[in-house]
């Protein structure tokens, strides 16, 4: 983890990787959402409907992984100050935030037509629309402590971990409490959906996973290009005033 410390060897690394993880993950997405939309069967209850699974649920995934990224480079930046930790967790909120707004919506068009109501205020829904909030939150508190200190406050970080906290909200809500949402479909090791939804799914799902880490490494990159930037100027504006 430590080898990638270094902004010029990360660079080096991204330069050529996040094209690959772009254009790979652009086009496993796309075959597998027409292969769920246009070859899969319809479900024998929900018909077409369930269709939107294909979108769903890799958002739902990349909602939470997004937030769980934040929390491990919060860990490395309190813990071992690593110096592209803060980086990688301003890199991964707005993917993140606009995946969970994404499953947020998929949901509800979901839920129209398979429980009659676009919204219900169980858990799993519930603590997903928190997670939305908890983005939104980091976002701010990242921009604010960026505006005031330069970035170097503790607080996103500490937000970070705190927020972590629900993500097994979302994950067991489904088992804690009574909810209008099914239980997990896939679990470790074994999945109770037939293998004509599954296998365009898990392609979906390594789809979208490439285009997030594809997004994520662009606007690493970015975010460095313009500290770099910034600490070039302000080298050519202390040299002024010294002259």
């Amino acid at each position: 983890m430590h080898g990638f410390a270094n902004p010029a060897r990360f660079l080096r690394i991204a330069r050529w990787l996040m094209p690959i993880c772009m254009a790979a993950g652009i086009l496993v997405a796309s075959g597998a959402l027409g292969w769920g939309l246009f070859a899969a069967p319809a479900e024998r209850l929900q018909g077409d409907t369930v269709r939107i699974v294909y979108l769903h649920v890799p958002t739902a995934w990349l909602g939470m992984a997004g937030w769980m990224a934040i929390a491990g480079a919060s860990f490395a930046e309190l813990v071992w100050r690593h110096p592209l930790a803060g980086i990688a967790a301003r890199a991964c909120a707005v993917p993140g935030a606009v995946f969970t707004a994404v499953c947020l919506v998929t949901g509800s068009l979901w839920g129209r037509p398979a429980w009659g109501t676009w919204w219900v205020w169980d858990g799993r829904l519930t603590s997903m629309l928190v997670l939305l909030f908890l983005y939104f939150g980091w976002i701010a508190l990242s921009q604010a402590s960026e505006a005031s200190d330069g970035g170097d406050s503790k607080a996103p970080a500490i937000f970070g971990l705190v927020g972590a906290v629900n993500i097994p909200i979302i994950h067991y809500s489904v088992i804690w409490w009574n909810s209008l949402h099914q239980p997990p479909s896939i679990t470790m090791g074994k999945s109770t959906m037939s293998g004509a939804f599954l296998w365009p799914l898990l392609f979906a799902l390594f789809g979208f996973t490439l285009i997030f880490t594809g997004v994520v490494l662009a606007r690493m990159r970015a975010i460095l290009a313009d500290q770099q930037a910034e600490a070039r100027l302000r080298r050519k504006a202390l040299s002024e005033v010294d002259f």
